[in-house]
């Protein structure tokens, strides 16, 4: 398993590395302000902000006055998306004792400011809470249509990956940083996200061990599985005016098959083969793993999770680790992040990280 691992972890950073600009050797690191009005290319569903106001945290007297927070750019590689915008939240602490941090990932469209009740919630109990605007969002956006127009602009110039893969590149910069300050405890970051995030998240843990515990949320799916089961519609549809584009670009009448391969072999090279769930997953092992999904969820069909959670399970008694790795599909939720999951992952990070 570890050469495996190891294997995938090569060709996955040789894919990353093959669209990259000029990469600095060394990280430069920028303070900022805090963002006062973050921009939003669509309004998240207000249920997401409802879950994440359940999140477990501990009443703390004077919490606001307790709390730190930071707000830095981190340069990746040349290039305004090579700038990360990172917002950090931590309790005042005079001990300088290293705690455990955890990287939160926020859907399509958000911005790192949308996930602050998440930040607070696991700051109060004591975590380094971490956010990032991924790639054409947030402060790395400027229109309400930045994401869907660089996706437009991968698929025609074949230069970028701005779906998934340029965001998983920031993650293994951000755990450069993270593992070098004084607060951090390297060997305990953990990384959960939600949708788009949990993509981010998923990826990122299967590149970079020292992600030590993972908890994707809504993000996991088998992109080959819905490809030859006719289930692509639902992901589609979350970026539909780009594979409409697309489509016209290939002459075709409707969104199809053939569209939407040709869409995730240009901007995500290997994300329905090689790097798709069922070979990417178990690599994670023996990390701690959370799967959380909805059972009726369109973008993650459950039925697409059969071979991944298979192929991970065994993954996970082969490396003496079963225990770390679950997978709920919520009954009755479809794309729907929910205050069970939001549970569950809190309790999974208290329990392993």
């Amino acid at each position: 398993m570890a050469d495996c691992s190891a294997e995938f972890r090569t060709d996955f950073l040789r894919v990353l590395q093959s669209r990259r600009k000029v990469v600095k050797d060394a990280l430069l690191v920028e303070h900022g302000k805090p963002i006062e009005h973050p921009l939003y290319q669509k309004d998240p569903p207000v249920y997401y902000k409802w879950a994440m106001e359940t999140c477990p945290r501990k009443e703390i007297e004077g919490f606001q006055e307790k709390l730190v927070e930071e707000n830095l750019y981190l340069t990746t590689e040349e290039g305004e998306q090579g700038r990360v915008p990172v917002l950090i939240l931590s309790l005042k602490d005079e001990t300088h004792k290293r705690k455990p941090a955890i990287v939160f990932l926020h859907c399509s469209y958000a911005s790192k400011e949308w996930l602050r009740p998440l930040l607070e919630a696991h700051a109060s109990r004591g975590y380094i809470s971490i956010a990032i605007d991924s790639r054409y969002h947030g402060e790395r956006a400027h229109t309400n249509t930045t994401y869907i127009d660089a996706l437009v602009s991968a698929w025609r110039k074949g230069d970028t990956m701005p779906f998934i893969f340029d965001t998983v590149w920031d993650l293994i910069k951000l755990a450069d940083y993270l593992v070098e300050r004084d607060d951090v405890d390297p060997a305990r970051i953990g990384i959960t996200g939600i949708s788009l995030g949990g993509m981010h998240a998923w990826f990122a843990a299967a590149a970079d061990p020292r992600y030590s515990v993972s908890v994707p949320i809504i993000g996991v799916q088998g992109f080959r599985w819905a490809i030859d089961n006719d289930k692509w519609q639902g992901r589609a549809d979350t970026i539909e005016p780009f594979f409409e584009a697309a489509r016209i670009d290939l002459g075709k009448s409707s969104i199809d098959k053939e569209v939407v391969e040709k869409v995730w072999d240009r901007i995500a090279p290997g994300l329905d083969s090689k790097f798709d769930a069922p070979c990417s997953v178990p690599v994670i092992a023996p990390r701690p793993l959370l799967i959380l999904n909805g059972a009726d969820d369109p973008c993650c069909p459950l039925p697409g999770l059969k071979a991944l959670e298979e192929s991970t399970a065994e993954a996970y008694t082969n490396s003496g680790s079963a225990e770390k790795f679950k997978l709920i599909a919520e009954p009755g939720i479809a794309h729907q992040m929910t205050s069970t999951m939001v549970k569950e992952a809190s309790d999974w990070f208290d329990r392993f990280l």
